[in-house]
């Protein structure tokens, strides 16, 4: 299964939200991991590389986006916390548990981008479903990181998807799928995170590591 990572700005987001939700013992586990590559058009979903993806959909074709289209350039998630000092916080103190409530916020409102709203786009991901029955999911969230809302804290809204396909999807908890469909700036408060765009997918297949 391929290793996906999230937005730079994003990542770091994720991460600062960790280390508060810890109140700094998260961080001695997080330098041990190796640091995480952004996803590329031609990388969608970062580590193992995909094959190279049109700049451009064919006409009547959705487009292969990647998941730093779905955030808006002059979006900062971290400003608000540059330079805190978060090893000044100890285990239980409720100056941790402040930030922490005031960073959901901020991720829980993260913006969109507007210019997104209405395409038709193929897009990958991990399915943290929401709904399912007969063995099918027939609702689920797409998340661009492995472990995302089940085993980790969300991440921003504007790195959730809530997918409603056409026909129910055989595909279990963070699997990595190809999702198809025209996606919508519509918001979603859901009981695994808050989701900044919806997709009615026209199909949900499973990921290659390439553009199929």
């Amino acid at each position: 299964m391929p290793i996906a990572h999230t937005t730079s700005k994003s990542k770091a987001f994720i991460r600062l939200s960790m280390l508060i939700a810890g109140a700094g013992l998260t961080a001695a586990a997080w330098a041990a991991e190796p640091a995480p590559k952004d996803t590329t058009a031609n990388n969608p979903l970062g580590g193992k590389a995909a094959a190279p993806a049109a700049a451009k959909a064919a006409p009547g074709q959705p487009r292969q986006i990647t998941w730093e289209e779905l955030v808006p350039k002059d979006w900062d998630p971290a400003k608000e916390f540059k330079g805190m000092d978060l090893s000044a916080l100890d285990d239980g103190d409720p100056r941790a548990n402040e930030l922490l409530m005031k960073m959901q916020e901020v991720s829980n409102n993260a913006p969109t981008n507007p210019a997104m709203n209405g395409t038709e786009v193929k897009i990958p991901g991990f399915i943290v479903p929401l709904e399912e029955a007969k063995g099918e999911v027939t609702e689920f969230l797409l998340v661009p990181y492995f472990g995302a809302c089940i085993h980790t804290p969300p991440p921003p809204a504007n790195q959730i998807l809530h997918v409603v396909p056409q026909k129910g999807a055989k595909f279990r908890a963070m699997d990595t799928v190809w999702v198809t469909g025209k996606l919508q700036t519509l918001r979603n408060d859901s009981m695994m995170g808050v989701s900044g765009y919806h997709v009615s997918a026209a199909s949900v297949t499973k990921y290659t590591g390439g553009a199929k």
